[in-house]
């Protein structure tokens, strides 16, 4: 079974992908799920739920919580995340029955080393992310011990599945992760991206 794990709809700042076009582009690639994982909030996976009505698809109710350290997903929240201080999103994340995600950990997080007891997983692949990055999370994740996730980051409809985990058995269960796999974006291209389409809706407000 295969899933991405991160994913922008048009409920963040930069991105306009709907969520009808999003579950299209995952099934159009062969995905078993994904994540939508929005900037501060669950809005977008909660519209994806709603209209997914292929059981044998899953939709994950996430979101992307900016912090004074650093970006936290939330994977399998039940409402939204309120705190903006690490450790108060953890707390939250964790006491609705959800997994907290260090996010891109080289990529922001000035000593990810000093928070990674804190969270359950390790995103140890992020196509929007350099190589080298990524090849420190993925080495921070096996130095601690820690279950590992991977997204694509996707705030365009190509992105979509470019980072991806394969499980065996529950989702819920990262005992069972047995690979990750992806293809880098241009980190310039798509951030260039997502900054041209932040402010071309900012200018829209």
């Amino acid at each position: 079974m295969k899933y991405d794990l991160h994913i922008h709809s048009m409920y963040s700042k930069d991105s306009f992908l709907r969520p009808e076009i999003i579950l299209k582009v995952a099934k159009k690639k062969g995905l078993d799920g994904i994540a939508i994982t929005d900037h501060n909030t669950i809005k977008g996976a909660v519209a994806a739920r709603k209209i997914n009505y292929d059981r044998n698809f899953t939709v994950i109710t996430g979101a992307e919580i900016k912090t004074e350290f650093g970006d936290v997903v939330g994977i399998f929240l039940q409402e939204e995340v309120k705190s903006r201080l690490f450790a108060e999103v953890i707390e939250e994340i964790k006491g609705q029955g959800g997994y907290a995600v260090l996010a891109h950990p080289y990529r922001q997080y000035p000593e990810p080393e000093r928070l990674v007891n804190k969270v359950d997983l390790i995103e140890a692949f992020n196509a929007r992310s350099k190589k080298l990055h990524n090849d420190q999370s993925y080495d921070l994740a096996l130095r601690n011990h820690k279950p590992f996730t991977a997204g694509s980051d996707a705030h365009l409809s190509f992105e979509i599945g470019r980072g991806c985990i394969s499980i065996n058995g529950n989702i819920h269960d990262y005992s069972s992760v047995r690979e990750m796999s992806g293809k880098a974006s241009n980190y310039y291209l798509v951030h260039g991206f997502s900054v041209m389409m932040e402010q071309i809706k900012r200018l829209g407000h």
